[in-house]
């Protein structure tokens, strides 16, 4: 709060700003004595007007700025003004008590509080006679120092606990953006690099007695790693832009008849079955359900030791339902890695249901319900 041009140095601003709030108590005791006996109360608002003056250096050195408001009480100001303006006096140190505590720490204020409320008490009782003033001047100086404390004090917490939220928020914000970082690369990869091993084992198996299958195998392993390096390239093009990254690159249920087909060139045949009337769905849900089929049939494909599994995708009355099943020795897919985690975080994070384990009659079983939002 500064009406001094930006142009000045530094110092010089500093210097203007004490020379004023010296200047301070003298002028309000001359300008209280001009006002002696106003009746039309142009003295009192420039009295109040006057008591502006310390409040640029109030900002910057709140004790000091306050020790100088204070100093009219102590340099016998009130002694020639009425008690009118004296109130006045006192709401202003009070305003510059409530300033403080919610700018400055707590020891702080508690101190410009201490010390307003014992200047004013102190000139209270030298200048005040009578027992009843003396007590009425008393209460409200007492509230008004609490009160204005008080205020500025809350003031400050709420200012510091929505800092502290804003915060956590961000923190918040930044480890949810990475843990879905950390999905899509792991669902994007390990898909890929399960269905690559498999391939390179077969042909390097039938390389020499069968060099047509091994061109086969060569050629899903070619398609995979680029369809698997297109993808992380539109992934770290996305990082490096402002926001998040955008669900529109992400595949959805319309890409699990292709992933089959990768799949079924592993040698594990995905039987897929549509249930319900297809209807479009959000891109979260696509996303979701889409890479809980992907990570559940890798799991089927890599551990599982089955040559088939079943894929039910089935769209009810606000939700979608998502099931996989094979017929394995029930230990696979339910292995210690991260795609049971994933998969759990992502049905989480939409607010439906998950189930994996293996099944009563042998086999494992990838459930989840999703809810569509209307």
């Amino acid at each position: 709060m500064s009406v001094m041009p930006r142009s000045l140095p530094p110092v010089v601003r500093t210097a203007l700003r004490w020379c004023g709030a010296l200047a301070f108590p003298l002028l309000l005791a001359a300008l209280a004595q001009l006002v002696k006996g106003d009746r039309d109360g142009w003295g009192l608002l420039m009295v109040l007007l006057l008591m502006l003056l310390p409040v640029g250096l109030l900002l910057r050195r709140p004790l000091p700025a306050l020790a100088l408001m204070l100093a009219c009480w102590a340099g016998g100001a009130v002694t020639v003004t009425s008690w009118g303006v004296g109130y006045v006096m006192i709401l202003m140190d009070d305003l510059a008590v409530a300033l403080i505590a919610a700018t400055r720490p707590r020891r702080t204020s508690a101190a410009a509080a201490a010390l307003t409320a014992a200047v004013q008490l102190v000139a209270a009782f030298a200048y005040i006679s009578g027992p009843a003033g003396l007590s009425r001047t008393v209460v409200i100086i007492v509230l008004g120092v609490l009160v204005a404390w008080t205020a500025g004090d809350s003031a400050r917490e709420r200012r510091e606990h929505a800092g502290q939220l804003r915060d956590r928020a961000a923190a918040q914000a930044v480890t949810e953006e990475r843990l879905r970082i950390a999905r899509e690369l792991h669902d994007m990869v390990a898909h890929s690099i399960g269905i690559i091993a498999i391939q390179a084992g077969v042909g390097s198996r039938v390389i020499e007695t069968q060099p047509a299958e091994a061109r086969n195998a060569l050629s899903a392993i070619e398609a995979t790693s680029r369809e698997t390096l297109a993808g992380l390239r539109r992934m770290l093009g996305a990082l490096r832009q402002a926001g998040p990254v955008p669900l529109g690159s992400a595949p959805g249920l319309a890409d699990v008849a292709r992933l089959a087909e990768a799949t079924a060139g592993a040698g594990v045949r995905v039987e897929v079955r549509w249930r319900g009337e297809r209807r479009p769905l959000p891109a979260e849900i696509e996303q979701s359900a889409f890479r809980i089929v992907q990570e559940a049939v890798t799991n089927v494909v890599r551990h599982a030791g089955v040559p088939e599994c079943r894929v039910t995708i089935e769209q009810r009355a606000g939700e979608l339902a998502v099931e996989v099943l094979d017929e394995g020795s029930g230990g696979g897919p339910g292995g210690a890695g991260y795609g049971i985690v994933g998969m759990r975080e992502r049905v989480g994070l939409l607010h439906g249901d998950f189930a994996a384990g293996p099944r009563p009659g042998g086999g494992f079983r990838v459930a989840a319900r999703l809810p569509v939002p209307r």
